[in-house]
């Protein structure tokens, strides 16, 4: 699954959907790829630094579109929040100084149609970047924040 592919089943638009290929997925994992980390356009950049903290946001959209591919074909996209993360470890300040792609990889803990806990893995090149534990809580359809 390419980029395009990969947008239309995210709630995100333009340069804000971060992920550039879909490399493998089964009902428990996903493992995407991405290079937007070194665009000097990302919009999570700032003061021309991606902050490793960002890293979240890279396996926040890897964990959405892990959901989606479990969802029902010609599902509209779920939209969810981040209601915790727990044991992030960042052994990287500057995301953007990262010379390979991002390799992220989420392994699914359990899971609802309420919400969902993963845990991460961003590696660049031989390197683990930004590693921890996610939770989120899933919009029900019509739902406004």
């Amino acid at each position: 699954m390419n980029h395009d592919e990969i947008c239309a089943r995210l709630p995100h638009a333009g340069r804000m959907c971060l992920l550039d290929r879909l490399e493998r997925w089964d009902d428990e994992s996903i493992a995407c790829l991405a290079s937007s980390h070194r665009d000097p356009g990302n919009p999570l950049r700032t003061y021309n630094r991606l902050l490793a903290v960002c890293g979240v946001e890279y396996a926040a959209q890897v964990m959405a579109l892990h959901g989606s591919l479990l969802s029902a074909p010609d599902t509209l996209p779920v939209m969810g929040y981040l209601a915790s993360v727990r044991e992030l470890k960042l052994s990287i300040e500057d995301l953007s100084q990262v010379p390979e792609d991002l390799h992220i990889r989420a392994q699914r803990l359990s899971g609802d149609d309420l919400g969902f806990i993963y845990e991460f893995e961003i590696r660049g090149g031989d390197r683990t970047l930004v590693s921890g534990r996610v939770a989120a809580r899933l919009m029900p359809a019509g739902a406004s924040t």
